[in-house]
């Protein structure tokens, strides 16, 4: 266990009975640690009382997870409105300024929903919300009932040749499930296209001059993470770039 990479995973934020609370999804932490085989690790989102870059000097990869809340919009440059709300503005504190910092390191990083679009707003990136409404767009929000409905495969994308995503999934098209109203509006600088949806709104995005693993996804690969098979591909890519990345450390 000791030669485990460390993987951080910033929390959500949430108030009950006037307390506050940090948490994070079971299902992430499981994909890191039974497909990555890494040691998931709490990042809280305290961004004033903790030093990020030392922290950082601990952990061999990052893991943005998704959540229900969103970017608040001031963050690139819009107006918010109801249509953007729930916002976490301790979440957005800590993981806009630990995405930045994660690419500087060069920690392998890897970022899905949510984590997806803070990824494309820390590199100078819009986000578009309620998409659904728009002419041409599926609408990309869970199908109602149960989990399993919610997170079922619900559309194809189309994989960019020669990029990053075709590297570790090995074709050029796939199927995955679609649980969001939010997406990338203008592509931020820097950022390459790996994957589209059929309405052509963005899936996948790779920092393109990135010294290491590098990879966001608008779907959520971590879903029952071992069952699917694109998505033990992509854990067990991040593992292993987790576990280089403290091999050279060391």
């Amino acid at each position: 266990m000791k030669n485990m990479p460390l993987i951080g995973l910033p929390a959500d934020t949430y108030e009950k009975d006037g307390l506050g609370f940090h948490s994070i999804g079971d299902k992430y932490v499981r994909a890191v640690a039974e497909v990555s085989h890494a040691i998931p690790v709490m990042i809280p989102n305290i961004a004033d009382a903790i030093d990020l870059e030392a922290m950082l000097e601990h952990l061999d990869g990052i893991v943005i997870t998704g959540a229900t809340s969103n970017v608040h919009p001031p963050h690139y440059g819009a107006q918010a409105t109801a249509d953007h709300e729930p916002f976490d503005h301790d979440r957005d504190a800590t993981t806009l300024n630990l995405i930045r910092a994660a690419i500087a390191r060069g920690l392998p990083l890897f970022c899905i929903c949510r984590g997806f679009q803070e990824l494309n707003v820390v590199m100078g990136g819009t986000l578009e919300t309620e998409i659904q409404r728009q002419a041409g767009r599926l609408d990309h929000r869970a199908t109602p009932g149960t989990v399993a409905d919610r997170y079922r495969l619900a559309h194809k994308i189309e994989i960019t040749a020669g990029g990053k995503l075709e590297a570790i999934l090995g074709k050029r098209e796939t199927m995955v499930n679609t649980v969001h109203r939010q997406g990338i509006g203008k592509l931020a600088p820097g950022l390459t296209v790996e994957a589209k949806a059929p309405d052509g709104i963005i899936e996948a995005v790779s920092v393109t001059d990135a010294k290491g693993f590098t990879i966001a996804t608008q779907w959520h690969p971590e879903y029952r993470a071992a069952e699917n098979a694109d998505s033990v591909k992509i854990f067990e890519a991040f593992g292993n770039a987790a576990r280089a990345f403290r091999a050279a450390r060391k």
